[in-house]
């Protein structure tokens, strides 16, 4: 039963973080098509990977990873910091829905740039998961002492704060 659970779990992971590695890709090709008729077949092929493929497999993902987490009694640092990770990639699915939305609107493109920033982040958060899994290991981060302290972040954040209070 845990086999087949992780089964599902890695496929619809890699499903759907290649599906949010490669959309941005799709996006910055809008820039390029001409015709109205490419821009049809363009806009229908993004809405059918994200709507189809992607968002499905982020649900399976998730839901197969809950039920593992309940299964296998996972409570260590390293899987937070795995879930931190996974709500970044949920974000990442949510700013993909909402280009989806508004990319093919009339004058709309994504910059290149966008698309550089949005794949190497993408990548550089797919990556921490998977190292994390493999380790089995939370990274060594500590917080400043000051930060453990009654009072302490307010006293950080003081001469930064242009309303002192009295």
């Amino acid at each position: 039963m845990i086999a087949l659970l992780k089964f599902v779990h890695i496929a619809a992971i890699a499903i759907w973080t290649a599906g949010l590695i490669s959309l941005p890709s799709l996006y910055v090709q809008r820039a390029h098509v001409k015709s109205d008729d490419a821009l049809y077949r363009m806009q229908r092929m993004t809405r059918f990977a994200f709507v189809v493929l992607i968002s499905p497999a982020a649900f399976i993902a998730v839901a197969s990873g809950i039920a593992l987490s309940f299964l296998r009694e996972v409570f260590a640092p390293w899987f937070s910091w795995k879930l931190a990770f996974v709500g970044l990639l949920a974000i990442f699915h949510v700013f993909s829905g909402l280009v989806v939305i508004r990319l093919f609107k009339k004058g709309e493109v994504y910059p290149a740039w966008r698309f550089v920033v949005a794949t190497v982040s993408c990548c550089a958060v797919v990556l921490a998961i998977l190292g994390l899994v493999l380790a089995k290991e939370a990274p060594e981060f500590t917080l400043p002492a000051v930060m453990s302290e009654p009072g302490g972040l307010g006293r950080l954040l003081e001469p930064f704060n242009p309303w002192a209070t009295p």
